[in-house]
Parts: structure tokens; C-alpha cells; sequence
């Protein structure tokens, strides 16, 4: 038998299943008649068909024309998980809440539970983060490992707060003292005071910033292992950060230049205008143009405020680091930075806690007490120093592991994201068959 157009499927034998002796059907033609063209129907009624017929693809086996006594085919089940009635079966084709017997698939929307639950070996579940789930492995970290963090934050913290009492004591109590901003105070003076508050202020900084980059080294070692769930030692922190830190260094120094020159372009106008005679002028546009040079020097210490984790746990160079931080935190340039102000913000309100009582308790012990201190009259004596120093190591050792942990969490979220390196720490920890990577609400 000749296949005829819209009879059979594509890919059938033009004669498979069919009977020698059996009669064809009144709408097929007969032998010797061209198998592409109908058959004339001399009472019009017959199928009219169409000169243009579509594509072997598309074509399917007709549902009006069998041959006779030939069973219908059975309809096609419906899918599991769809949850089709079925005549007689409650719930579902077949059971109750889906195809099949009771306790079978599931229909649509009755006892489908999602994907797996994605592994958790350490801190976090290796899937993309949340806010919360960032900020819950910073602390989960904190108090699963609290002596090797807590550990590595205090020496960090101590050692950095005896350099800046010894610096403030020695060095700069006298240049920073604000007794020289009175009324009768001169330009000059007010000028030379306040550079040297500056300076004082930047001197402290840069050893603020030397600790809390050696902190971060560190502890970066300590979270990486803390999401795979296993131990490390202060030792074995030491001996993996101790390479990078050089590069790290070099990393922060480059960053700090960057951000120094971006304010030099954004403020030197305005200082020119100045010199040549319109101070209120150059005045203006020198605070515009620091302006501009703020939100320029944010955007950027954003953008590049996953180099650090890169450099030390993909042991990369200052360059490729920064380039790394850049592809990760493009496209949630928003969001890396809400993440950042959010984990910011809650060391601050930790330190502030922690600080402020002991910096009254020191300004109560000085000469002129805490009015004195409050005034901006009394001077920074050694039982101030010392006091207050003792709450800045308090609070230091408990921001250090907040700001470090919240830093490469959000690196290893956005790996996970945008590389899929959740399968990789899986491996790693020695989980298999964990759920896949998928989006998390509120993420």
C-alpha cells in the first residue's frame, strides 16, 4: 500500500501492520491510481485536499479513517505531576493527589516539595546566599571556631592598639591638641592645627588599616574552611596566609592610592581657582568636585571589594585579583554594596557598645573628668589612653570576624552565582548527589 499524505506517521512503512487480502478504505486510492492525488468523488462529498500540504515534520496519523474492526488507540496518559482526572479515581489519573496508586507521583500542586535541600557541610548551604544567611555564617563562624577567630582577632587587635597608644602618647598628643582652635586663634594657626589633626587621624588609620588587613588574611583562611566544616588552627591560618600576605599588602596600598588620587583629580580645580584669587569660588568648586570624588571612590571601593578573598584563596596576583573582584561584582554592584553597609553598620553599633563605656569610664579617671572630655578641654593622658584602648580591643576582636567573614561569604555567593561553585565545595567536602544551585527568596 502506498503511503498517502495525512494517513501515516512519519517514518512508518507505507504498508506496516497491514493484512494481505484486506480491503482498503472507501477514501484511499485505489491500485494503479497516482498515490498523490485524491481520488475523484463524483458526489462532491468526498475530503478535499489541499494542494499545499505541510511539512513531513507536522504531518499526523489521522483519527477518523481505520480500518475495520480496528481497536482505537488508547489516549496517552497524562504526565505525572500534572494531576489529570481520571473516571473513578479521586485526586489524580489513577489515585489519590496524582497518576498512578495512592502514594505514587504526585499531582500538580498536591505533594510536590521542590528541589532537595541543598548540602551543608559547614556554615552556609551551598546554594546562592541570602542576606541573612551571609550575615548568620559571619556569626556561625565566630561561635563554631571561636577560639582559633577570636584568637587571631585579639592578638591582631592588641598588638595594633599598642603602636597607636605608644603613637598617641608620644607623638601626636601634642599636635592634635584642639586648645589652639579659640577665637583669638590665627588663620596660620588654625591651618597648621588642623593639618596636624589630619595627619594624626591618617597615621592612626594606616595602622588601623595594617591590622584589620592582616585580621582579614587570617580569617579568611578560617571562614573558606568553615564552609567546607572543617577545623583549622591559628597555625594553620598562619601558614596559609602568610604567602599572600606581601601581594596583600600591595593590594590594600594600591587600592588607598586609588582612592587618594581619584580626590586629588575631583578637588584640584577647585584648589587652582582658589590660589588665583577667587577663594569663594574655588572654595565651592573644591567641595563640588570632593563631592564627585566620593561617590566616584565609593563606586569604586565596591567594585574592587572582593579582591582581597581572590588574592588569598585563588592565590592571584594584585592585578588579577582586582580584575576578578570586577567580572564578580558586575551587575550587583547594588547589592554587594547594600551587603557591605548592612555588615558595616552592625560592627559599628557592636563597637560603639563595647567602646563608648570605656571611653567614659577613661574620661571620668582623667584630670577634668568627662565634662572636660566632652568640652574637647582635656587632654589625652596615658589613663585615657590606656583605658580606652582596652575597649578598642574589645571591639575590635569582635568587628574583625564580622567584617572578614561577611567579605568572603559574599565572594563565595557570588562564585556560586556566577560559576557554579557550589558543586565544587560539595566535592570538596566530600558531599555527593547535594541539591542544584537555584535562586533563593529574598536573595
Amino acid at each position: 500500500m502506498n503511503d498517502t499524505p495525512g494517513w501515516a506517521s512519519p517514518g512508518s512503512a507505507p504498508s506496516e501492520g497491514q493484512q494481505p487480502g484486506a480491503s482498503a478504505p472507501a477514501d484511499r486510492p485505489g491500485p494503479g491510481e497516482p498515490s498523490d492525488e485524491p481520488r475523484p468523488d463524483a458526489t462532491g462529498s468526498g475530503p478535499k485536499w489541499s494542494q499545499e500540504q505541510p511539512p513531513p515534520a507536522q504531518w499526523s496519523a489521522p483519527t477518523g479513517s481505520r480500518n475495520p474492526g480496528q481497536a482505537p488507540p488508547p489516549p496517552p496518559p497524562p504526565g505525572p505531576g500534572w494531576g489529570g482526572r481520571h473516571a473513578g479515581a479521586p485526586g489524580g489519573y489513577g489515585g489519590p493527589g496524582g497518576y498512578g496508586p495512592p502514594g505514587g507521583y504526585p499531582g500538580w500542586g498536591g505533594n510536590w516539595g521542590g528541589p532537595p535541600p541543598a548540602a551543608k557541610p559547614g556554615v552556609i548551604p551551598l546554594r546562592p546566599l541570602g542576606v541573612g544567611e551571609i550575615l548568620d555564617g559571619a556569626v556561625s563562624t565566630m561561635r563554631a571556631y571561636w577560639r582559633t577567630v577570636l584568637g587571631i582577632s585579639l592578638t591582631v587587635a592588641v598588638i595594633t592598639e599598642i603602636v597607636a597608644v605608644i603613637l598617641q602618647g608620644f607623638v601626636l598628643d601634642d599636635s592634635t591638641s584642639v586648645d589652639t582652635l579659640d577665637s583669638s586663634a590665627s588663620v596660620d594657626e588654625m591651618s597648621r592645627a588642623m593639618g596636624d589633626a589630619l595627619l594624626g587621624s591618617g597615621v592612626l588609620f594606616v595602622i588601623s588599616l595594617i591590622g584589620t588587613v592582616i585580621a582579614t588574611a587570617l580569617l579568611t583562611a578560617v571562614t573558606s574552611r568553615a564552609v567546607l566544616g572543617k577545623p583549622v588552627t591559628i597555625g594553620e591560618a598562619w601558614r596559609d596566609a602568610r604567602p599572600q600576605l606581601p601581594k596583600l599588602f600591595g593590594l590594600i596600598f594600591l587600592l588607598l592610592l586609588t582612592a587618594v588620587a581619584v580626590f586629588a583629580v575631583g578637588i584640584t580645580p577647585g584648589l587652582l581657582v582658589a590660589v588665583s584669587g577667587s577663594e569663594g569660588g574655588g572654595t565651592a568648586l573644591a567641595v563640588l568636585g570632593g563631592f564627585g570624588a566620593s561617590i566616584v571612590a565609593l563606586w569604586l571601593m565596591i567594585r574592587f571589594s572582593l579582591a582581597s578573598p581572590a588574592l588569598m584563596l585563588e592565590k592571584q596576583g594584585i592585578v588579577k585579583s582586582i580584575s576578578r573582584s570586577t567580572k564578580l561584582v558586575r551587575g550587583s554592584w547594588w547589592r554587594v554594596f547594600g551587603i557591605q553597609l548592612l555588615a558595616g553598620i552592625i560592627a559599628m553599633v557592636v563597637a560603639s557598645i563595647v567602646v563608648l563605656p570605656f571611653t567614659f569610664v577613661a574620661a571620668a579617671l582623667t584630670g577634668d573628668g568627662i565634662s572636660g572630655f566632652l568640652n574637647g578641654t582635656g587632654g589625652l593622658g596615658w589613663t585615657f589612653l590606656v583605658v580606652s584602648g582596652i575597649g578598642s580591643v574589645i571591639g575590635s576582636m569582635l568587628t574583625f570576624p564580622i567584617t572578614a567573614g561577611v567579605t568572603v561569604l559574599l565572594y563565595i555567593d557570588q562564585r556560586i552565582r556566577r560559576e557554579a561553585l557550589d558543586l565544587d565545595l560539595a566535592r570538596a567536602a566530600g558531599v555527593q548527589g547535594s541539591g542544584a544551585s537555584g535562586a533563593t527568596p529574598g536573595s
